[in-house]
């Protein structure tokens, strides 16, 4: 576009002189923003207003008026209607814009906690505004949707490594503060990518919830899983058997280690805890065996319950030998979804107690939501090349 000269009338300044500073800055900037876009407008036709020549493309049909809010106050735009094509003035545009950078920055308000009355405390401060409590509650309402077509959408690839777990967060009930199970699952797709496979909200976890929630990953399409990591929880092992019989189960070392550290005496774990990461790390599943065996045999009358743990819990703990050596160490554990729980937990805390399950849904989706598209944009966590090559080699024998 051409330099722009805008031309303010005299009595127009004089004017000026009679607001409070606020709203004469105010009114400078809707006559200068007027004009611009009558000199916009007057580009795109090709002609002035009531100006006859050959290279009008277009005519004016009447004006609309649009109101924006700055921080310097509420404006009004006159904006001219032309009759053929739509006319969209570019500084419209970059308002829509940055209305969508303020909404998105609301949604991200949202998710990170911030109460409905600071959200309003924020926007007015930032652009003069005070957005309502219906409006921040559409906000929400649009943030639902995108979390439950998050979580109802099909899983189309396959998933060698899948990783679940729950974290409890309290939700307010009839006047009380209630925990709830928030299940997720964690899978590495056949390209190496993390993703969020699912979550939902129970009352607690037993067999029959964890079992509902492992159906419906694998109605949404979840295959080709390989290994399922987790912790041993009663429930929901009995539930990965139920629904996934034939896919082995990997105790995670790390809770293993730590349910058999609770179990010894403090002054002999420093000892115990060296011989355990060299069964965890041997080679072969018989070398980690007879490791055990000595270490049993060891410390058997010292720390009995402990031992027992060890001696009946190992061989879920190394279901991971099965697999090549490049993929043991960070399937071996589930501390992969581990930190993303850690994640939930940082946003839940400001928050404190969900006013219901809905919230704790839209909220906490949104925050694997953010997680995943954040993983899909990134380098790929894992190489399965040499994985999947494997693999096609021993079924080749």
């Amino acid at each position: 576009m051409e330099q722009l000269n805008f031309t303010l009338s005299k009595d127009f300044f004089l004017d000026l002189f009679n607001e409070s500073k606020e709203d004469a800055f105010a009114k400078l900037i809707q006559e200068m923003l007027n004009q611009f876009i009558l000199a916009e407008s007057d580009e795109v036709i090709g002609a002035a207003a009531y100006e006859r020549c050959e290279g009008r493309s277009d005519s004016r049909n009447g004006y609309r008026e649009r109101s924006i809010s700055l921080r310097v106050g509420k404006i009004t735009l006159t904006v001219p209607r032309h009759r053929d094509e739509p006319f969209h003035p570019s500084v419209l545009e970059n308002c829509k814009r940055s209305e969508q950078a303020l909404i998105n920055a609301m949604m991200e308000m949202v998710v990170n906690g911030v109460a409905t009355r600071n959200v309003q405390k924020i926007t007015e401060t930032l652009c003069g505004t005070k957005f309502s409590k219906s409006t921040i509650s559409s906000l929400c309402k649009r943030l639902t949707l995108e979390v439950e077509a998050f979580q109802n959408r099909t899983l189309s690839q396959m998933y060698p490594f899948v990783f679940v777990d729950a974290i409890y967060f309290k939700e307010r009930s009839s006047g009380r503060a209630v925990s709830k199970a928030f299940m997720v699952a964690l899978g590495i797709n056949q390209e190496g990518y993390k993703e969020i496979l699912g979550f939902d909200i129970y009352n607690n976890e037993s067999k029959d919830t964890w079992s509902k929630f492992l159906q419906s990953l694998k109605e949404r399409g979840l295959k080709g899983v390989d290994l399922i990591t987790s912790d041993a929880h009663e429930g929901l092992r009995s539930a990965i058997q139920k629904t996934f019989p034939q896919v082995p189960w990997q105790r995670c070392q790390f809770h293993f280690k730590k349910n058999i550290k609770e179990k010894v005496k403090k002054k002999d774990w420093k000892h115990i805890d060296m011989r355990l990461k060299d069964i965890f790390e041997a080679e072969t599943i018989e070398e980690a065996r007879r490791l055990r065996d000595e270490l049993v045999d060891e410390y058997a009358d010292t720390n009995p319950e402990a031992m027992e743990l060890l001696d009946h819990g190992l061989e879920d703990a190394l279901t991971v030998l099965m697999f090549p050596k490049t993929y043991r160490k960070f399937i071996r554990t589930s501390n992969v979804i581990e930190r993303e729980n850690r994640e939930l937990r940082k946003r839940q805390n400001p928050i404190g107690i969900f006013m219901n399950e809905d919230s704790m849904l839209r909220l906490m989706g949104a925050v694997l939501l953010e997680d995943h598209e954040e993983w899909s944009r990134r380098q790929k966590s894992y190489s399965m090349e040499e994985y999947y090559q494997r693999k096609t080699e021993a079924y080749s024998l």
